[in-house]
C-alpha cells in the first residue's frame, strides 16, 4: 500500500515542480509576500507629516514647537499663517496634522499655568489619526514636565510608568511577521491541493489515475502529502527569514509549534482536498481557495483582535483554523507559551483536520461513482 501512495506521492511532488504555473505559485509569491507583509505592513507611524500654526511669539511658544518639530516622528511640511491655509493642507493630504499653538500661549502660561493648543487631524484613517494623536500627546506631557521643573513647581503627583511585555519596543514587526508563517503556509497548501485533482480532469490523466490498483483511500493519501510536505517546508523557511532576517524572537516551544503547524496543515489540507473534489477544471480550484481564503485571512485575527470583531463574526471563527494557529505562532514566537496552553489551541485545528478530511474523502468517492 505505501509503496502506490509513494509512487503516486513522487509523481504530484514531479508534476508540480516541472510544471511552470506550478512552481511559481509555490515559490514566487510566498517570497514576494512575505517581503512585503515584513516591510511594507507596519502598525508603526515614522514620518508624521504636520503643519505648524504658530501665532505665539512668547518663548514657551517656541519652545513647545521645537518639541515637536525634533521629535523623529513628525515631519514638519509647511509653516501656516492663515486660517485659510488649514483645509488645503487637510483636504489635500500634504499633512496628517495641523498644530496650532494660540496667540496668548505664553501669556496665558505663565500667568495662569494652564491653556490649550489646537490639533487638527485628519481621520479619514482612523487608526493612523489615533497614533498622531498619541505621539503629539506624549511629547505635550514632555513639555508640561520641563515647563513645571522651570517654575519650581511640583511634578504631576501620578505619572505613566510603562513597560510593554513580551515586546519591549512595540515593534510591528514582531506582532506581523510570526502570523505571516499561518498566512503564507495556508495560502500555498490550499493553492497546491486544491488544483491536485483538477490538474488531473483537465489534463485528461484522471481516467488513468482510476485504473491504476490505487484504492480511492490511496489516491486521497497520495494527494494530500505532497501538498503537506511543500506546507511543511514553506514554514520552515519562514521562521527561519522571521527568526534570522527580521530577528524576530523565538523564545517558546519548537515542537509545540511544529505539533500545531501538523494539525494545522491537516485542516488546511482538508479543505483544499473538498475545494479540489468540487472543481472540474484548475481555475475553479484557484477561485474556490480564494472564496475561503480570504475570509479566513480577515477572520484569523492577524490584523485586526477577534475580541474587537461583532459576537457573531467571533462565533464564525471558531471554525477557522487559522485562528487558532496565530495564537500558536505569537505565543511561541513571543510569549513562550507552554505546552498545556497550546494543547487548547490545537485539539480544535485537529478536530477540523478530521471533519474535512472526512468530508474531502466522501466527496471524492461521490464523485467517482
Amino acid at each position: 500500500m505505501w509503496t502506490r501512495i509513494l509512487a503516486l506521492v513522487k509523481k504530484e511532488l514531479i508534476a508540480l515542480l516541472k510544471d511552470r504555473k506550478s512552481r511559481t505559485v509555490i515559490i514566487v509569491p510566498p517570497i514576494v509576500q512575505l517581503l512585503v507583509f515584513g516591510y511594507a505592513a507596519t502598525y508603526d507611524l515614522t514620518h508624521i507629516p504636520f503643519a505648524l500654526y504658530l501665532e505665539d511669539s512668547g518663548m514657551w511658544g517656541r519652545v513647545l514647537a521645537e518639541h515637536i518639530s525634533g521629535s523623529p516622528h513628525f515631519d514638519l511640511v509647511s509653516t501656516i499663517t492663515r486660517d485659510a491655509e488649514i483645509a488645503p493642507l487637510l483636504d489635500r493630504k500634504r499633512a496628517l496634522m495641523v498644530i496650532r499653538i494660540g496667540p496668548q500661549f505664553s501669556r496665558e502660561l505663565s500667568r495662569a499655568g494652564a491653556t490649550a493648543i489646537q490639533v487638527l487631524v485628519d481621520g479619514r484613517n482612523s487608526n493612523t489619526a489615533l497614533l498622531a494623536l498619541s505621539y503629539i500627546r506624549t511629547i505635550v506631557q514632555q513639555f508640561n514636565a520641563q515647563w513645571a521643573a522651570s517654575q519650581g513647581l511640583p511634578l504631576p503627583p501620578a505619572r505613566l510608568d510603562i513597560r510593554p511585555w513580551f515586546n519591549p519596543n512595540l515593534d510591528s514587526q514582531w506582532f506581523i511577521v510570526p502570523g505571516i508563517v499561518g498566512l503564507l503556509t495556508m495560502v500555498v497548501t490550499i493553492l497546491v491541493t486544491a488544483l491536485s485533482v483538477a490538474r488531473e480532469r483537465e489534463q485528461g490523466t484522471f481516467e488513468q489515475l482510476l485504473v491504476t490498483p490505487l484504492r480511492p483511500v490511496e489516491i486521497l493519501l497520495g494527494k494530500t502529502l505532497p501538498g503537506f510536505l511543500i506546507g511543511l517546508g514553506e514554514a520552515t523557511l519562514i521562521i527561519i527569514v522571521a527568526r534570522w532576517w527580521f530577528q524576530v524572537p523565538l523564545v517558546g516551544d519548537l515542537p509545540g509549534l511544529y505539533l500545531g503547524l501538523t494539525l494545522f496543515l491537516l485542516s488546511g489540507l482538508g479543505v483544499g482536498l473538498m475545494i479540489s473534489s468540487l472543481a472540474v477544471t484548475q481555475q475553479q480550484g484557484l477561485l474556490g481557495a480564494f472564496v475561503f481564503l480570504v475570509p479566513a485571512i480577515i477572520l484569523s485575527g492577524f490584523a485586526t483582535p477577534i475580541a474587537n470583531m461583532p459576537v457573531v463574526v467571533q462565533q464564525l471563527t471558531l471554525f477557522n483554523p487559522m485562528r487558532y494557529f496565530m495564537v500558536i505562532l505569537r505565543g511561541v514566537f513571543l510569549e513562550g507559551l507552554p505546552r498545556e496552553v497550546l494543547v487548547t489551541q490545537c485539539w480544535p485545528m485537529g478536530l477540523i483536520g478530521i471533519v474535512t478530511l472526512c468530508i474531502a474523502g466522501w466527496l471524492f468517492r461521490h464523485r467517482l461513482s
